[in-house]
Formats: C-alpha cells, sequence, structure tokens
C-alpha cells in the first residue's frame, strides 16, 4: 500500500494531550443497563457509538467503557494548520506523526470513494434521503477525549465513531496496540480499522442505525452492524485498489486484523454474547465488500442470522 503523493483529508483535528476522559470509569453491566432503557433506535445509536469497542482494545474492555453516553461537554479543540500538518506535527502524539499523517491520506481517499457512491445512490436502502455525503472529521487525541455528542472516552475503548457529532476518533498509539497486542500490524490492517469506522458513519447518514430486526436481541442486532460496517470498509478497499496500489498482501493484513478482533478469537465462548461477530464473519463480510466494490452487497439487515 503507497499514500505517497496522496491527498490529505483537510478534516482532522488534533485535540493533543490530556483531551479528558474524566469519569471514564462506567462500568460494562451499567451500560448495558442504561442501553436497555432507551429502546431499539436508542440502543442502535449507542451500538454505532461503540464502534470502537469493535476493535476494542480486548484486554481494557471489561473495565472501561464511555463515562457518558450523550451530551458531553465539548473538550477544547486544538485543531491542526495545513502549515504544522506540512511540518509532521501531531501534537496528540509525537511519537506517532506518521500515523496521523497515513490515517489523513486514508480518509481523504474514503472521502473521495463514498463521494461517488453517494453521488451515484451506490448505497443499501433503508428509507432515508441521505443527499450528498458528508465527510466526517478524524480526530486524534492521547489518553483521553470529551466528545461533543458522547460524551468522554478513554484510549483503553479503541477507535470509534460518535454519530452525535459525526466525528471519528483515535489515539494513534492505538495502530502499536494492533501490532504489539492483537497481533494484526501493517498499513492495510490499520487503514481497516479508519475504514470501519467511516462505515459507521456511512450507516448513520443512510438510516443503517434505525434497522431492527424483529425477534433478534440487541446483541444479534449489534453484530449485523458491526458486520456491514466491515464490509464497507471492503467497499472503500476495492474502490482504493488502483490509486494506494493495494496488494494481496495488504488484504491478508486487512483480514489478519477482521480476525483479530472476532468475538471467539477474543474468547468469547457463547454465541449469544456476541456483539461483533465471530472471526470468520468478519473475514466474510471485510471480503465481500472488497470483492465486489458494491455497497448494495453490504446489505446485513436483510440476510438470515444463519448467512451472516
Amino acid at each position: 500500500m503507497r499514500t505517497e503523493g496522496h491527498r490529505r483529508s483537510d478534516n482532522f483535528e488534533d485535540r493533543g494531550r490530556g483531551g479528558g476522559a474524566a469519569g471514564a470509569g462506567l462500568g460494562a453491566g451499567v451500560l448495558f443497563a442504561i442501553v436497555r432503557r432507551i429502546g431499539i433506535r436508542g440502543t442502535l445509536i449507542a451500538v454505532v457509538l461503540l464502534a470502537g469497542i469493535y476493535f476494542f482494545n480486548p484486554f481494557g474492555l471489561r473495565e472501561t467503557v464511555f463515562g457518558t453516553l450523550f451530551g458531553g461537554v465539548p473538550g477544547q479543540t486544538q485543531t491542526t494548520t495545513e502549515a504544522g500538518a506540512a511540518g509532521g506535527v501531531c501534537e496528540a502524539s509525537p511519537t506517532n506523526t506518521n500515523a496521523c499523517d497515513f490515517s489523513r491520506v486514508v480518509l481523504a481517499s474514503t472521502e473521495d470513494v463514498w463521494a461517488q457512491k453517494f453521488q451515484s445512490n451506490q448505497l443499501p436502502s433503508y428509507g432515508a434521503q441521505p443527499g450528498a455525503y458528508q465527510n466526517p472529521t478524524l480526530v486524534v487525541f492521547t489518553g483521553g477525549v470529551q466528545t461533543q455528542g458522547c460524551g468522554a472516552a478513554s484510549s483503553d475503548v479503541g477507535p470509534f465513531y460518535c454519530p452525535g457529532d459525526r466525528n471519528l476518533y483515535i489515539d494513534p498509539s492505538f495502530y502499536q496496540v494492533m501490532e504489539s497486542r492483537l497481533r494484526a500490524p501493517g498499513d492495510f490492517a490499520q487503514a481497516y480499522v479508519i475504514a470501519h469506522e467511516v462505515g459507521h458513519h456511512v450507516q448513520n447518514l443512510i438510516g443503517a442505525t434505525q434497522v431492527g430486526v424483529r425477534g433478534e436481541t440487541q446483541n444479534q442486532t449489534s453484530v449485523r452492524v458491526e458486520l456491514q460496517a466491515d464490509c464497507f470498509a471492503g467497499v472503500w478497499g476495492h474502490r482504493a485498489q488502483a490509486s494506494l496500489q493495494i496488494t494481496e498482501d495488504d488484504l491478508r493484513e486487512a483480514l489478519n486484523a477482521a480476525h483479530a478482533i472476532g468475538d471467539d478469537t477474543l474468547g468469547h465462548a457463547d454465541e449469544r454474547q456476541f456483539t461483533h461477530g465471530s472471526s470468520a464473519q468478519r473475514m466474510r463480510w471485510f471480503r465481500r465488500g472488497f470483492d465486489s466494490g458494491d455497497a448494495r452487497q453490504c446489505d446485513t439487515f436483510n440476510v438470515p442470522a444463519n448467512q451472516l
């Protein structure tokens, strides 16, 4: 995968250090008790809110989620200037400046791909009229962050998408976690992280977050949401294959990452407790999007459970 000479997205914020995740110690049991109270639509929004938990930092997930679910107080924003970005500045994580720059290239590529998909209406239909694609903003931070729509979060939750402010959030040091703890190295594996979170943004725009399947549990719906975001990430990879010179080795990196964060590989034995899908499912749906390049092939909500 080659990123040299490609456009960097301007939809980027560097929040620096100490973005703040005060109170981000809410236990998962308390979280899901709250989720049960807010109904199917609220639950689906919460599922997308917790998109980064799919990448998890699985080692911290059971202890730390979000301090609050909605309506967090906006933190101070330090926006990287174009001159600063060109100079290689990454205040959030100076040791990960290259990761910040790489993330901007990937984000720019997703902007191009999804703008075309929305313009041609090559999307699953859930009754919404999304219109033109609206670019999300990628926010990088270190340690913790205050979002404008989803409260406070620590780096322990991994990368995530907040539907309340339509931002993607990532601590660039997570790429090191992928390599050392998840054993999922490689630049295209990292690109998969970003493309998956952008996939949640696409879901938000097309109304997929309002969809439920009669008779299914919240966990089962969550699996459908996550697998669709995997498929959308694959669609981006297909469309970016030529411009970014994505190779078979790159594809293997992404599939390895998808395998690494399957619920079963992360140690969940009971399928009823799955929230993101098995390793086989995650790999299959990413590959479906990558092979077809067609977002309409990613309609996980209209597939029987035994065919996911």
